[in-house]
């Protein structure tokens, strides 16, 4: 397909068009970016200096709060500003790289939760070989696996999109650059485009989805013989899982596993899994296990003493 576009920009008409409403979302989404941000980072440094933390499970906690922050930084910073101004225009390029920004880090986000399960599943239902299954390389090469089916997955979405001619009108009703919108204004049928698009979105989104539900059920059913305690601590650690799962993975396949069509709350659940998703992991993973947060006491208590010390 020829790419005849003659657009050079898009005008994206954000969340809402009232000036009032947008003023309360700028400090409202100012505040979940910034919680964003400190939360997540506050976790990938807690886990990189504590010596306890380093079992393959909080391995994988950095690498997703890390995502989180890169996920949240495609969509958030350019959202609160446009609540401040009159025309929200994002070049073509830029729209481009956001739509790549997107669908890497959101698909690699969903790669690192299956990795997590499958290391829960090993931990709980293998626990005499899980040393020996769930080694640093093997983890290593998890999380590369991870990135590297991210890009390639982002890739084919991005030379779809970029491959369509945009002819106008150049208005999307959205407050980020996404495939369901963007398809919505090309100048040619894009059927088998948007059949494309959910055999690769969708698909991703549920088979990982599947496959999350199937390992915590054998997981769930292998409890079954534990003692009271060991299923206690099992299920404290599979709780806060399950619980990010269910708020990205819900948003993510109601979005991604239909043919392109224009719905209002779109907008609203993209919400969840770029912003509120992130915004959470933290504190679902922190107030949940004690060792994280006996780390971050820690954490704090050298550096009052740092900060006690450079004082004196």
């Amino acid at each position: 397909m020829t790419n005849i576009s003659n657009v050079t920009e898009f005008v994206l008409l954000g969340l809402s068009q009232n000036h009032k409403l947008q003023k309360m979302c700028f400090v409202l989404f100012l505040c979940f970016y910034i919680s964003i941000v400190l939360g997540n980072l506050l976790i990938v440094l807690t886990v990189v200096s504590s010596q306890h933390l380093n079992s393959p499970m909080y391995f994988f906690l950095s690498y997703l709060s890390f995502v989180d922050i890169c996920y949240s930084s495609v969509t958030a910073p350019k959202m609160i500003a446009d609540f401040l101004t009159e025309k929200k225009i994002i070049s073509f390029i830029g729209c481009i790289a956001q739509l790549f920004g997107v669908h890497f880090f959101g698909c690699t986000e969903i790669f690192i939760l299956t990795v997590m399960a499958y290391d829960r599943y090993i931990a709980i239902c293998k626990p005499l070989h899980y040393t020996t299954i769930m080694t640093r390389r093997v983890c290593g090469q998890m999380v590369a696996a991870s990135w590297v089916g991210g890009f390639v997955h982002s890739m084919v979405q991005t030379l779809i999109t970029t491959h369509l001619p945009f002819c106008g009108p150049n208005e999307i009703d959205h407050y980020f650059c996404d495939v369901h919108p963007l398809l919505q204004l090309a100048c040619t049928d894009t059927y088998v485009v948007g059949i494309i698009v959910v055999a690769n979105s969708g698909m991703i989104a549920l088979g990982c989805f599947l496959l999350l539900v199937i390992s915590y059920i054998v997981i769930l059913i292998s409890l079954r013989t534990r003692s009271s305690e060991g299923r206690r601590k099992a299920l404290s650690t599979c709780g806060s899982h399950i619980a990010v799962v269910i708020l990205f993975f819900g948003p993510c396949t109601f979005t991604y596993i239909r043919p392109s069509s224009h719905l209002s709350e779109d907008k609203m659940v993209a919400v969840f899994y770029t912003i509120i998703t992130p915004m959470l992991n933290p504190l679902i993973y922190t107030l949940r296990n004690e060792e994280v947060k006996s780390a971050m006491r820690k954490l704090w208590s050298r550096k009052v003493m740092s900060d006690g010390k450079s004082k004196g």
